[in-house]
């Protein structure tokens, strides 16, 4: 019994740090700068040791068979596999024999391939921990809760110091909006946080008098993204709501459809008029504004262009996970005037990085994904089905911004996004909370159960 109880509290200091992860990595500039990461991955690391302690004093180990993980760590895989030399070849001009490598940057495929690593340890672990109704409760309302203030801050630093991040950092080369360098990345943090709270809201599942905090909280998120002036995010955001509304409407009915349509676009309109109130520039100005751009450098048509030249030179393999701004430079025609490290679109990134084996695996993740969100919708539980409409309304959403932003590059985003990810996969379990329906022929199945394997010679778990 003492090592059980050992074992709880270790649990739940697990928890409450994967929490505070979520938290700091968009707090700390969206974790993109060398030593927020560093502390980033000592945070991981931690989580990994508690885990390890957590195994020891219960007896047992726990994983997650979420198949969710496995694309993540394939990918991570192939990273290690394109610095492996295999085979050498002479240099004609220097003479000198040098390794074949598919990477054309290993150094920067291998940074890549280790922060991949402790993605798949953080998105792992809260597989792990978010096993029970009240910790699902306990994400939900660290979400909501988050959201809510992070957009009030946002929105306040819009008016008072719009140029500089907490007052102190101001970008050179770059539009900062909340705690991010780039807005596109703010957008991307709000449009998934929202995702929640619309949910819970849009299916019943929040107490009639908590509903106008929810609104509150879900306006604020809304109108800081207008203003953010992310056009992507704008985009992202109607994609999903309307995505929203179709799980809505399959949950519910045909005749929620007006319902669930009108609260959409109260909220868009609601969402307009804070922005309006703020002032500044907005998504829906930025709109107007887009012809009238200039620069190529920054232009995504030019971007993209040059990103399916390095696919083409790069193909099959790819030329390296992390290697784009190496394989960029070679096609780009404006001469070096601005360095390109992203493409500006996830899916493309993908195949100019990993080639066929990022198609295939790109091509993987969302089958699994789909195949996720559409069984676990269908849960018995209403909160736990409002959190897997929420959860995979905030995935999708970030898959349409990835069209336009390398989103899902910043580690904030990504850890954010494999926390939605996590909280669909722990919506679907056979939890304790199923035990009390009463509905006998509502869908019951045990989706990526947390399994405890057991240590020889030692106590299972009680």
């Amino acid at each position: 019994m003492k090592a059980t109880r050992s074992s709880d509290k270790i649990g739940t200091i697990s928890f409450v740090l994967l929490c505070g992860t979520i938290v700091y990595t968009t707090l700390a500039y969206g974790t993109v700068h060398q030593p927020v990461i560093a502390a980033f991955y000592l945070l991981a690391t931690l989580i990994a040791l508690l885990w390890a302690a957590e195994s020891f004093f219960s007896g047992s180990t726990r994983i997650s068979r979420s198949a969710m993980q496995v694309p993540l760590l394939l990918f991570g895989l192939y990273a290690f596999i394109q610095i492996i030399p295999f085979g050498s070849i002479a240099d004609p001009a220097s003479g000198l024999v040098l390794q074949r490598i598919i990477s054309l940057e290993p150094f920067a495929t291998l940074t890549t391939a280790i922060h991949i690593l402790f993605l798949c340890v953080i998105f792992a672990t809260i597989l792990i921990y978010t096993d029970r109704p009240s910790r699902i409760r306990h994400l939900v309302t660290v979400i909501t809760v988050f959201g809510f203030f992070y957009a009030f801050y946002a929105i306040i630093q819009s008016v008072l110091s719009p140029d500089k991040i907490y007052g102190i950092y101001e970008p050179a080369s770059a539009t900062p909006f909340g705690s991010f360098v780039n807005r596109h990345n703010f957008a991307a943090i709000i449009e998934m946080t929202i995702a929640i709270p619309l949910a819970l809201v849009f299916n019943g599942a929040v107490e009639k008098e908590k509903r106008l905090l929810y609104w509150v909280a879900i306006a604020l998120m809304a109108t800081s993204l207008l203003l953010s002036g992310s056009r992507g995010g704008l985009v992202a955001l109607l994609s999903g709501l309307a995505f929203l509304a179709i799980l809505t409407v399959r949950q519910k009915g045909r005749h929620q459809v007006l319902i669930t349509a009108g609260l959409a676009g109260g909220l868009i309109l609601i969402a307009l008029v804070g922005a309006v109130f703020v002032g500044g520039d907005t998504s829906l100005t930025r709109f107007t504004d887009a012809a009238a751009a200039s620069n190529i450098s920054s232009s995504r048509n030019h971007i993209w262009g040059v990103t399916l030249k390095v696919i083409s030179a790069n193909f099959p393999l790819g030329a390296g996970i992390g290697a784009f701004p190496q394989a960029y430079t070679r096609f780009d025609t404006t001469g070096g005037a601005q360095r390109v490290d992203q493409a500006h679109n996830d899916y493309l990134q993908v195949l100019a990085d990993a080639g066929v084996v990022g198609a295939v695996l790109g091509a993987l993740f969302l089958f699994l994904l789909f195949r996720e969100g559409f069984r676990n919708i269908k849960v018995h539980d209403g909160f736990r089905r409002a959190v897997a409409v929420g959860a995979f309304t905030g995935c999708f959403t970030i898959l349409v911004h990835s069209l336009f932003d390398f989103v899902l590059h910043i580690t904030a985003v990504s850890v954010m996004f494999l926390t939605l990810l996590a909280l669909l996969v722990a919506s679907g379990r056979d939890l304790d909370d199923d035990a009390k329906a009463s509905d006998k022929s509502a869908v019951r199945r045990k989706t990526a159960p947390v399994t405890n394997i057991k240590h020889r010679g030692l106590p299972d778990r009680i």
